[in-house]
C-alpha cells in the first residue's frame, strides 16, 4: 500500500475513540491471521456450550451425560468436537513464536528452555488457581464430612472432585504438544507434509495393533500420535501449504474416513467420551477421532478466504479481540458454573425436564443464559491469573531496564532441564485430571498401569513446577 495514500478517520489510530471497533482494527498488524484467533477463542467456547449442552444430574443424584441418555445426540460431536481445531491453531502459534526466538536467540543453547518456559507459564498460571480452588474444595467436603455421606448428596460431591478437573486433560496434552514443538517445527522444515503422513500412518498401525489383539497399553501412543498430527498441520498452515485444493481433500477425505471408520467398527459413534462405553475414540485417541480432526481442520482451510474477509471488518474483530483474553478462564470455571446452577436448583426442588425431550431444549437458552452469567462472574474474578505478571510499580527500587541489562548466557543444563521439566509436568497434570482432587480423601483411581491417588499427582506436579523454576536464566533469578 502506498505510503502517500491518505487514510479515513476511522482508520487513523490517533483520531479513533480508544477500545473502539475502529482502533482495535487500526491497531492490528496488517499481516495477522485473524482467522487463526477466532478459531482459538471459538474453539474453547464451543467446548463450553458442548459441556453445558452434555453434563446433567438425573433426579436420582447422578452426573450423567445426555449424549449416553440419548444416543440420537452423538453425530453432533463430529462438528462440535472442535480441539483439534485448537491444536492446529497451536501449531501456528508455536511456529510464529519459535522463529521470533530464532531471530531475538540466534544461538541455540537456551532457546529450548525460553521456549517452554513461556509457553507454560502462560498455561499453568490459571491452571493452577484453579486447583488450588478446587482442591481447597475438596478439602472441605472431607472436613465437612460431605464426601462420607452415603446417598446422593455424598455421590455427587465425591463424582465431582473427579469431574470438574477432568478438563484439564486438554492443558497437559497440549503442554506435551509444547514441548515437542520445536523437534516437530525442524522436522516440518525438512519434510513439510510428509510429517503428517507419517504421524497419521503411526497412528493408524497403533489401532491396528490395538484392535488386532495386541496389548491395549499400546493405544496409549495415539496421545502423542494424534494430537501432534493435528498439530503439525499449524506448521503447514503456517508456512501457506494447506491450499485450498487440500482442504477440499482433509475435509471430504476426513470426514469420509471417519464415517467408514464409525460404520465398520470398533469405533464409536460419539468423538468425546461417554461413561461405560468400551472403546473412546478420546482416550486413546482413535484414528476415528484423527479423521474427524482432519475433516473439520479441512473445513477451517476450506472457509479461511470468507472468514478473512468478514474478519476484516472493525465491528466483527473486535468481538474476537474483546473475547480472546477470557476464553481460557472460561474453558476453565466453565464446569464449576455448571455444577453449581444444577446443585442450586436441585436444591430449590426445581427439577429438568428429562433429556431430550422438546421440554429439555426448549429450557436450553434459558439454562445457559444463567450458566453464562455464572461463568461470567467466575471469570471476573480468576481471570487475573490468564495474564502476565505486571512490571513492579514506581515502588520497585530503582536500577537498570531489563533490556538495559547484559544478557546472562543461559545455563549448559537449561535445556535439557526444561525437557525433563516438560515431561514432569506432562504426567503431573494427566494424573490430577484422572484421579482428582479430592486430598484428603485420598482414593485411588486406575492410571495407564497402576491405581494412582490425588496426592501422588499433587506430588509429580509440584516436582515438576520445581524443575521449570530452575531453568530460568541466572539473570532473570537474580532480579526477582
Amino acid at each position: 500500500m502506498s505510503q502517500t495514500r491518505p487514510r479515513s478517520r476511522a482508520s487513523d489510530p490517533a483520531r479513533a475513540v480508544p477500545g473502539s471497533a475502529e482502533a482495535i482494527a487500526a491497531a492490528t498488524p496488517e499481516g495477522r491471521d485473524r482467522w487463526v484467533d477466532l478459531l482459538r477463542v471459538g474453539s474453547l467456547f464451543v467446548v463450553v456450550l458442548g459441556h453445558w449442552l452434555m453434563v446433567d444430574i438425573t433426579p436420582d443424584g447422578r452426573i450423567a451425560n445426555a449424549l449416553a441418555e440419548v444416543p440420537a445426540l452423538q453425530p453432533l460431536t463430529w462438528l462440535l468436537q472442535v480441539m483439534p481445531l485448537f491444536f492446529l491453531v497451536g501449531g501456528v502459534a508455536h511456529a510464529h513464536t519459535l522463529e521470533s526466538l530464532e531471530r531475538r536467540h540466534p544461538v541455540g543453547r537456551g532457546r529450548y528452555a525460553a521456549f517452554f518456559r513461556a509457553r507454560a507459564l502462560r498455561l499453568l498460571r490459571p491452571t493452577l488457581a484453579f486447583l488450588v480452588v478446587w482442591a481447597a474444595i475438596g478439602a472441605a467436603a472431607d472436613l465437612t464430612g460431605l464426601t462420607s455421606r452415603p446417598g446422593d448428596a455424598g455421590r455427587i460431591a465425591r463424582e465431582a472432585l473427579v469431574l470438574v478437573p477432568q478438563l484439564l486433560w486438554f492443558v497437559g496434552i497440549y503442554l506435551g504438544a509444547c514441548a515437542f514443538a520445536p523437534l516437530m517445527r525442524d522436522l516440518h522444515r525438512r519434510w513439510g507434509l510428509g510429517v503428517v503422513a507419517g504421524l497419521v500412518t503411526a497412528a493408524c498401525l497403533v489401532d491396528l495393533v490395538r484392535f488386532g489383539g495386541g496389548p491395549e497399553l499400546v493405544g496409549n501412543l495415539n496421545f502423542a500420535l494424534v494430537w501432534l498430527a493435528l498439530h503439525q498441520l499449524g506448521f503447514a498452515w503456517r508456512d501457506d501449504l494447506l491450499t485450498i485444493r487440500r482442504g477440499w481433500g482433509m475435509a471430504v477425505g476426513g470426514f469420509a474416513a471417519m464415517g467408514l471408520l464409525v460404520g465398520l467398527g470398533p469405533y464409536p459413534v460419539s468423538m468425546v467420551g461417554l461413561p461405560g462405553e468400551a472403546v473412546s475414540n478420546m482416550a486413546p485417541p482413535t484414528v476415528a477421532l484423527l479423521a474427524q480432526g482432519l475433516g473439520i481442520c479441512g473445513l477451517a482451510v476450506l472457509l479461511r478466504p470468507l472468514m478473512t474477509r468478514v474478519l476484516a471488518r472493525p465491528s466483527a474483530w473486535r468481538a474476537v479481540v474483546v473475547a480472546g483474553p477470557f476464553a481460557m478462564t472460561a474453558f476453565l470455571w466453565h464446569l464449576t458454573a455448571l455444577l453449581t446452577v444444577l446443585l442450586v436448583t436441585r436444591a430449590v426442588g426445581v427439577s429438568q425436564p428429562a433429556t431430550g425431550t422438546l421440554a429439555w431444549w426448549l429450557t436450553r437458552p434459558l439454562l445457559f443464559a444463567v450458566l453464562a452469567t455464572v461463568t461470567a462472574v467466575l471469570v471476573a474474578v480468576f481471570v487475573r491469573f490468564d495474564r502476565s505478571p505486571r512490571p513492579a510499580g514506581p515502588s520497585r527500587p530503582a536500577g537498570p531496564s531489563r533490556a538495559a541489562r547484559p544478557r546472562t548466557p543461559a545455563r549448559p543444563w537449561a535445556d535439557p532441564l526444561a525437557a525433563v521439566a516438560a515431561a514432569v509436568l506432562f504426567f503431573g497434570i494427566l494424573v490430577v485430571s484422572i484421579v482428582g482432587v479430592d486430598v484428603l480423601g485420598n482414593r485411588p483411581v486406575f492410571f495407564l498401569v497402576a491405581d494412582v491417588t490425588p496426592l501422588v499427582g499433587f506430588a509429580v506436579l509440584g516436582l515438576g513446577l520445581v524443575l521449570l523454576r530452575a531453568t530460568r536464566p541466572q539473570g532473570d533469578a537474580q532480579a526477582r
